[in-house]
């Protein structure tokens, strides 16, 4: 099996602080066998060993465990039955079969029991490191395909609102009929306006549901990343990479991935990313060979790509490849009908997220809110809904949680129904209040000493917080 000084040498090469979050159990009867793999591996990795499948079964309920090496002949049961028990319970953990010549039938059926491989016990010493790092590789890709869902789960909400307009009615049937196909979509808007939630919803309606949704928004990532990111990288191919790293479309495979502003990708990735899509396979940074890939693509932009294309800055072969189907996101001030149930949504939302029970909102902060332009779209209004049930102060919205800026600006846009002269009051309005409010904390809701402090009458300054339903602190001192 070689020499223990080469094999010591060896071991010491080894990363430790890469691998020792690694936890491995032996199981094997052979006292010898588990103090060989217990010699080979404990300098890597967490490691712990049973002798049976009843104390290997015990192991796993009460320690965290990554990586299991299985005999497949134990003494008190099958290691069949154990595996079984395992994939049944935690089907995370990454089980390597232990096996003689003579049991490799069983072998096989380990592996379609759901076995990530199996070592003769006449291994080679490599043979098992390599095998081990294999498995080490597959935990950590499960592991960010994890994170990335859960990313995304924090950043695009649950909830798709359709809308009654009669524009976002057929959006929502060219979404369905996209959904039902694997073809490339393109998704158009301005920004805020709902792109990647769309394509969330495709992904979800569509029969890649239950693999990875993975999203990147390239306009955020350096420009010398990109082609790493995208497509990964073989350890050694660059300054930096000490290890192999999976891309984006292989942490997506099976499932969905999400391109945001796609007009931003490099003109010579655009070449890479067109072949990824034409030939199903990509090409790690460094790597000799491509990697095959089944990937559904949802690209996104808030530009005009034909006229990139005619300015040269986005490829015309890569254009064409990925508007298969276009789908169009209309603004907000497009679909104003929209915005009441928006709205509800988001104070739905943010109340449970802040724990914060608001009943609702009155009619005249709903109607300022309808009536503003919205150029940040339905990104600027959920922002608007977060910071409003944050700060509120009562159980109600009214007009007076509405941010000045909103209550003043929206009126142009609304189309004659209200008039300056009314904006010009509700401004006034908006800052005396804020002005009394203010006074009010500084004073400690001392309304005497408030009202002496701004050179009012005290009766004066109860039929200003009266009027501007301002709620006193209830943690606040009695007079």
């Amino acid at each position: 099996m070689g020499d223990s000084t080469m094999i010591a040498t060896e071991q010491e090469s080894i990363s430790r602080s890469e691998f020792s979050n690694i936890s491995i159990l032996v199981v094997d009867d052979d006292d010898s066998m588990r103090d060989i793999l217990t010699y080979i591996l404990q300098s890597s990795y967490n490691l712990s060993a049973v002798s049976c499948g009843t104390d290997a079964l015990k192991a796993l309920k009460e320690k965290h465990v990554d990586i299991v090496l299985l005999d497949l002949c134990l003494p008190d049961m099958s290691g069949l039955d154990v595996l079984r028990e395992i994939k049944s319970n935690r089907p995370d953990i990454v089980v390597i079969m232990i096996t003689v010549v003579k049991e490799i039938k069983s072998a096989v059926t380990a592996i379609q029991l759901g076995a990530f491989d199996y070592i003769n016990k006449e291994f080679d010493y490599d043979e098992l490191r390599a095998l081990i790092g294999r498995a080490v590789e597959q935990l950590k890709s499960h592991r960010e395909i994890s994170y990335l869902r859960e990313e995304v789960e924090q950043r695009v909400p649950q909830e798709f609102v359709i809308g009654k307009t009669e524009e976002m009615q057929k959006t929502c049937e060219l979404m369905r009929k996209a959904a039902a196909v694997p073809s490339t979509v393109l998704i158009t808007g301005e920004s805020g306006t709902g792109k990647e939630m769309v394509a969330r919803q495709i992904h979800k309606w569509s029969d890649r549901a239950s693999a990875p949704f993975v999203a990147i928004n390239l306009a955020s990532i350096p420009s010398e990343l990109i082609e790493s990111i995208l497509f990964g990288h073989e350890k050694g191919s660059f300054t930096g990479a000490h290890c192999q790293r999976s891309g984006k479309f292989e942490l997506a495979s099976s499932g969905s991935l999400f391109l945001d502003e796609i007009s931003e990708l490099r003109v010579d990735l655009q070449a890479k990313l067109l072949r990824a899509i034409q030939e199903g396979e990509v090409e790690r940074v460094g790597a000799a060979h491509p990697v095959p890939i089944d990937v559904r693509l949802i690209a996104a932009t808030n530009i005009d790509l034909q006229a990139a294309v005619r300015n040269g800055g986005f490829r015309e072969d890569l254009f064409y490849r990925i508007n298969v189907l276009p789908i169009h996101l209309p603004p907000l001030r497009e679909r104003r009908s929209d915005v009441p149930e928006l709205i509800d949504l988001f104070l739905n939302r943010y109340s449970k997220r802040f724990h914060r029970n608001i009943r609702g909102m009155t009619d005249e902060a709903r109607d300022i809110l309808c009536a503003y332009n919205w150029p940040g779209n339905i990104r600027e209004l959920e922002n608007l809904l977060e910071r409003m049930v944050a700060l509120a102060d009562g159980d109600m919205l009214t007009i007076y949680d509405v941010p000045v800026e909103y209550r003043v600006f929206p009126f142009p846009f609304a189309k004659g129904t209200y008039k300056m002269t009314d904006a010009l009051k509700m401004a006034v309005e908006a800052f005396e209040r804020a002005f009394i409010l203010q006074a009010l904390k500084e004073e400690n809701w001392h309304q005497s000493r408030t009202a002496e402090r701004l050179g009012v009458h005290r009766k004066t300054l109860e039929y200003k917080i009266k009027r501007f339903k301002i709620q006193k602190d209830p943690s606040s001192s009695e007079e």
